[in-house]
């Protein structure tokens, strides 16, 4: 699924846009939708949003823009990953220069459980 046009609003107020979602590459749990969104300002240089901060917005980003769109990719899947970064990362590569948060959630009850890794 391609990038969205525009900024989706979180709870630390950063602008947030969708890089992609990936869901032919299974996770350790099985199905897994991974959710990437573009977030410039939690970058190490210049940043002004800390992981603490990130973390609400990733669980934001799961309950209202994962939930509603996970009957689009077919089958529930048994984990969702959100995760940020700073730039644009190709899924699979690393960049040390970047700076990625990550989080696993499950669902259950219309709800999104936050997992550790």
């Amino acid at each position: 699924m391609p990038a969205t046009d525009g900024p989706i609003a979180v709870p630390s107020g950063q602008p947030v846009q969708l890089l992609d979602v990936v869901w032919n590459a299974p996770g350790p749990e099985g199905l897994t939708l991974r959710f990437r969104f573009l977030a410039p300002q939690i970058a190490r240089e210049g940043g002004s949003v800390g992981f603490d901060a990130a973390v609400a917005d990733m669980q934001a980003l799961c309950e209202s823009y994962a939930l509603p769109r996970i009957a689009d990719f077919g089958p529930a899947p048994a984990q969702v990953v959100i995760s940020l970064a700073d730039r644009p990362v190709p899924f699979g590569e690393s960049d040390p220069a970047a700076t990625q948060f990550f989080e696993a959630f499950s669902i259950a009850d219309g709800l999104c459980i936050w997992e550790a890794f």
